[in-house]
């Protein structure tokens, strides 16, 4: 019998990463895009240009965080990817819903910049930061629940990989809560938090995710 639609639909994991790839680099190029160097008409100084750089500070700061939490992001799914036999349509859908977070994240980090002393854009952040992790938690347990794993995706990486989403949103949380007693320290916290998970990433992945890429 001829193979259904839904037997045959979204079963690449190639073209998945393929997708999320562009994704991410256009998602990270627009981060960029919301710095804007001062107007020259307005430039009169060494002091004015000082002061006009020093305005630019909040969204200096949150292109720098944006851009470490999509590097982040990035890392995570391309682990998983990596851990994948194969996908099916649903896991498909799971990792093209988490790329619609992934697409919100250049206009949550400019809300954020733009109105830097608003609890409700650090809330809309960190939501979107919890959108992402919801859906990578959801592709892990999709994927060990469908047996799309690798052999070695053991339970033991199971449990790596659920404990370091878990533990990371409760920590973004944390952060969300703190800067509703402080703005400005919530987002530091945010801030050193996905400083913290870059530099600590490359050392988990090496001695506790044996995955191996993909050539």
């Amino acid at each position: 019998m001829p193979a259904s639609y839904e037997q045959i639909a979204g079963r690449s994991v190639e073209r998945l990463a393929a997708l999320s790839d562009g994704l991410f680099a256009i998602a990270m190029t627009l981060l960029i895009i919301e710095l804007h160097t001062p107007a020259a008409t307005a430039i009169h100084s060494e002091a004015e240009l000082w002061q006009a750089l020093l305005d630019l500070a909040p969204q200096i700061v949150m292109y720098l965080t944006g851009f470490l939490t999509l590097g982040i992001f990035w890392v995570g799914q391309q682990t998983q990817l990596n851990n994948f036999v194969r996908v099916d349509r649903d896991l498909t859908w799971i990792h093209i819903g988490f790329l619609a977070a992934v697409a919100l994240m250049p206009f949550s980090t400019a809300l954020l910049a733009e109105f830097i002393t608003y609890r409700l854009a650090l809330t809309i952040y960190w939501f979107n930061i919890l959108l992402l992790g919801v859906g990578l938690y959801a592709s892990w347990a999709h994927a060990r629940r469908a047996g799309l794993l690798k052999e070695e995706a053991t339970a033991e990486v199971t449990r790596i990989t659920r404990h370091r989403i878990i533990s990371y949103q409760a920590g973004y949380f944390a952060c969300m809560l703190l800067g509703f007693l402080n703005i400005y320290l919530g987002i530091a916290c945010l801030f050193v938090l996905q400083l913290s998970s870059a530099l600590s990433l490359r050392a988990r992945i090496a001695g506790l995710w044996p995955f191996k890429r993909r050539s």
